[in-house]
């Protein structure tokens, strides 16, 4: 799990370090620290959930068709059952998609604080809310439809790919009233 981190890190220490500007008056508020920590604590935990689901595919396709990579087989032999992978990336959602929530609705009384309004379809508001719906709608399909297994990891997956096209593209590459770190 700490190698997307290190990744992570490493190209945010290199590639995308940019120097330290004054904060710009917005950003001058105690809404700065929950914010930003409460959308930093739930996404890390929905990248943890996203590596149990990854792990949950590999195990699960093993368990179907042993694979011949004598590397990959002794990996997917040693995981924890494919049911324990799964059960620990739901609870794992279920856990972060809470703060997740707080984190936007802190987020948008901010916006109203800074900027006089609660929400402005922003790219990163935008990107904020269609990461929530896509978490919402996998933690419905467990609770309501049943939904476990692959068609769950799936929905998973999209959310985490949301949340990492949130913070590489739209931070990098967009701008907006989040763009604050010169980069684009």
């Amino acid at each position: 799990m700490l190698l997307p981190a290190i990744i992570m890190m490493f190209l945010a220490g290199t590639v995308w370090y940019s120097q330290a500007q004054p904060l710009v008056p917005a950003l001058q508020s105690y809404w700065l620290a929950i914010h930003v920590t409460l959308v930093a604590v739930a996404e890390g935990a929905l990248m943890t959930s996203a590596v149990l689901t990854v792990l949950y595919l590999v195990k699960s396709r093993h368990d179907r068709v042993e694979f011949k990579h004598p590397g990959l087989a002794r990996l997917a032999s040693r995981l924890p059952a494919a049911e324990a992978l799964d059960k620990g990336a739901y609870r794992v959602v279920a856990f972060a998609f809470p703060l997740y929530t707080i984190a936007v609705i802190c987020g948008a009384i901010w916006a109203e604080a800074a900027w006089g309004r609660y929400w402005g379809w922003d790219p990163k508001e935008t990107w904020a809310f269609i990461v929530w719906v896509i978490y919402a709608c996998y933690l419905h399909a467990r609770a309501t439809a049943g939904w476990k297994g692959r068609a769950a990891a799936w929905i998973n997956l999209a959310g985490f790919f949301s949340i990492t096209f949130n913070f590489l593209v739209v931070n990098i590459v967009v701008s907006g009233l989040h763009s604050y770190a010169g980069l684009s």
